[in-house]
């Protein structure tokens, strides 16, 4: 097969994996800066074309979308999918997931746990919003942050109220949530695949620190999960309509609590941590489910 890769930089570990595991099965892995390609929508011959030339066929495509370049990244693998070509995952479950909010309220609209969350725009009695979600201490993030940037724990109802007002003075949309205590400042990388999580890990925050992000300086461990949490990631995932996602659970008294929803999770930590070629798993599912997909492609046209 001829696989695509929707990548800003080939030399990225996630990237420079997924193409050996592709060539090691024996498809043309081609890395496509979304950035630099260019469409041409129409109802008869849509393409994408990239320094000059209009692109090849392709039989799969694998978003890797930096959060920052969302809008024009899924737009670039929507047009691949008005082409026929399959995607790992599809542009409209990409965007469901980086939109943090949205998310939220699929996931609590099926039922699946998560830290008590409030939202507002210009609130006229902030005490009311942090009693809404439990009190002091709280965390309060930036809609846009990504790797845990714009990430604050408020521990007094007068420090939340001095971040909230500086976020409103920004006029950035930020939201509100309960702050696990119990789970230690660690969380769990749920890697999800079709109906199964195939990998996952403990990251842990280092000493004085509440965020567990491997890019702030947390560490990750092999951990066992528990059925209830297995059964999580992989609803949450399904939720999002996402093929392949990393599932950031929390450990808390009342069960596991799912944070995020990651589209494009990174591979490096998780292949460290658990010593599994996640990449190859991903090859495996693409090969199992583009082919489904030109099979029926074939048989339409016939």
């Amino acid at each position: 097969m001829r696989i695509g890769i929707l990548s800003r930089n080939k030399n990225l570990y996630s990237t420079r994996r997924l193409i050996e595991a592709g060539e090691s099965q024996g498809h043309e892995m081609i890395v496509l800066d979304p950035l630099r390609c260019y469409m041409n929508i129409n109802a008869k011959e849509p393409s994408i074309h990239m320094r000059g030339k209009e692109l090849p066929t392709f039989d799969a495509i694998i978003p890797r979308i930096g959060a920052s370049i969302t809008f024009y990244g899924a737009a670039v693998l929507r047009q691949f999918e008005m082409m026929g070509v399959y995607p790992l995952n599809e542009s409209v479950a990409i965007s469901r997931s980086r939109d943090k909010l949205r998310s939220l309220q699929l996931l609590s609209r099926k039922g699946i746990g998560l830290p008590v969350t409030g939202f507002a725009s210009k609130p006229n009695d902030i005490p009311d919003l942090v009693d809404m979600v439990g009190g002091a201490p709280l965390v309060i993030k930036l809609l846009e942050g990504t790797q845990g940037i714009g990430v604050v724990l408020a521990e007094t109802p007068k420090a939340a109220e001095s971040v909230i007002e500086a976020f409103m003075g920004l006029n950035a949309h930020f939201m509100v949530q309960e702050y696990i205590k119990e789970a230690g400042g660690a969380d769990i990388r749920c890697l999800v695949i079709g109906d199964k999580v195939i990998a996952a890990m403990k990251r842990q925050a280092k000493p004085g620190e509440f965020r567990s992000n491997l890019h702030r300086g947390g560490s990750a461990t092999l951990v066992k999960l528990t059925s209830a949490e297995r059964a999580t990631a992989v609803k949450a995932a399904k939720t999002m309509g996402l093929s392949v996602a990393g599932v950031d659970l929390l450990r808390s008294n009342h069960g596991p609590l799912v944070m995020e929803v990651n589209s494009s999770p990174g591979l490096e930590g998780i292949e460290a941590a658990t010593e599994k070629d996640v990449a190859k798993q991903i090859i495996a599912f693409i090969e199992k489910n583009a082919d489904k997909v030109n099979k029926t492609r074939t048989k339409g046209k016939g």
